[in-house]
């Protein structure tokens, strides 16, 4: 297991013991796992994202934290959640990480989660690259408004 995954299931452990949510400090965490500051920035950064349930707020300085807090896993809620923070944009790796997340909490089924990834896929997307993650963003937003 990579340092990365152990950074993150250390996160999710200690969020499952907490209510509403965590803080934490970069440098004592970096210190447990005997690995520079910036590795965790990178774990928060890449596993803890809008598009993955959750908000962070970063204060920096001296006395600075880190605090993550998990959306409600309900489903309606997180839908919007997802769509109001995507953007305009989503890459094809972020639909994936994002499905992958739905399947996990339980959100959808195996069949929707195909159907979403086929709907997006860069296969189905034949237009300019330039133009692929809008498009795609487009056809995920709607799609998640529409399902039951």
């Amino acid at each position: 297991m990579r340092i990365s995954d152990v950074i993150e299931d250390f996160i999710k452990d200690m969020m499952k013991d907490e209510d509403d949510f965590i803080e934490i400090q970069r440098n004592e965490l970096a210190e447990h796992f005997n690995c520079v500051p910036s590795q965790i920035n990178y774990v928060i950064a890449t596993r803890f994202r809008p598009q993955q349930g959750y908000y962070v707020e970063s204060r920096r300085g001296g006395g600075g934290h880190i605090r993550i807090k998990k959306i409600s896993n309900n489903k309606e809620n997180y839908f919007m959640h997802i769509i109001t923070n995507m953007g305009d944009q989503i890459t094809s790796n972020e639909v994936d990480i994002l499905i992958s997340n739905l399947l996990s909490y339980e959100m959808i089924d195996e069949q929707l989660a195909k159907l979403l990834k086929v709907a997006t896929s860069d296969n189905v997307l034949v237009v300019p690259q330039n133009t692929k993650d809008k498009l795609r963003a487009s056809i995920l937003k709607n799609m998640l408004l529409n399902i039951d």
